[in-house]
């Protein structure tokens, strides 16, 4: 079996991301035995062959590709193909569902991090304590150490888990106020209920971010459920 036939079983078998460190280990004694005298070149082969893979897997030919998230690699279906993957998934597991105050907490974190309670109350205008210990139990977002400031309020950022949910390499890949409401639409929730006049008046997040004219999406309330595969 060649090199890039085993990282990309590897890759395929993997529950989470997997990175170069975790894969050079599972292949060395393979590598090692083709000819490469020491570990800074069975290293540099197995990037080569997972450089190739991806390329390979980039084709158009493909419907998956193997993209970087959260710091690993892993196989994902194309965003071209988003559309009938997610009509099929929809039938599989139910989604996740969070809250509008949820979802506004969460871009304020995703946005400011990282930030405190209080700062992001200042933001929405309403307490979260409540929110957050939400998106804490669905390890959206973790807590960050504490501000040096009066008090010493905990801070908080996202999460791995966040990245993995959204296809995100880190934060600095974070799209627009807009691209991410309609990501969080595609990703929490299978069916968007009306908005309901009480949502209208929720407190405008957008203009923390820098953003004009927002469009936030309307969300069903908190209940319990799984991830989305199609996520």
């Amino acid at each position: 079996m060649s090199l890039k036939a085993k990282l990309e079983a590897i890759i395929y078998a993997a529950e989470t991301p997997i990175t170069l460190d975790q894969m050079v280990p599972l292949v060395r004694e393979a590598v090692a035995h083709d000819g490469a005298t020491d570990e800074g070149e069975i290293r540099s082969r197995v990037r080569a062959a997972l450089e190739e893979l991806v390329a390979d897997y980039g084709a158009a030919d493909h419907g998956i590709e193997i993209r970087q998230i959260a710091g690993g690699h892993r196989m994902s279906t194309k965003p071209e193909h988003h559309d009938v993957v997610r009509a099929f998934a929809k039938g599989l597991k139910p989604p996740i569902r969070l809250s509008m105050p949820a979802l506004e907490t969460l871009a304020v974190i995703a946005y400011k991090q990282p930030v405190t309670v209080p700062e992001i109350t200042d933001i929405r205008g309403v307490d979260c304590s409540g929110v957050i210990a939400t998106l804490l139990d669905r390890k959206l977002v973790t807590t960050a150490g504490r501000k040096a400031v009066i008090g010493r309020p905990i801070l908080y950022k996202t999460t791995k888990e966040f990245l993995l949910r959204f296809g995100l390499k880190d934060v600095s890949e974070l799209p627009s106020m807009e691209e991410f409401e309609k990501l969080v639409a595609e990703s929490f929730q299978s069916d968007l209920p009306p908005v309901q006049e009480s949502q209208a008046n929720a407190v405008d997040i957008n203009a923390a971010a820098g953003v004009s004219e927002p469009q936030m999406a309307a969300v069903e309330h908190d209940t319990p459920g799984e991830n989305d595969p199609a996520a």
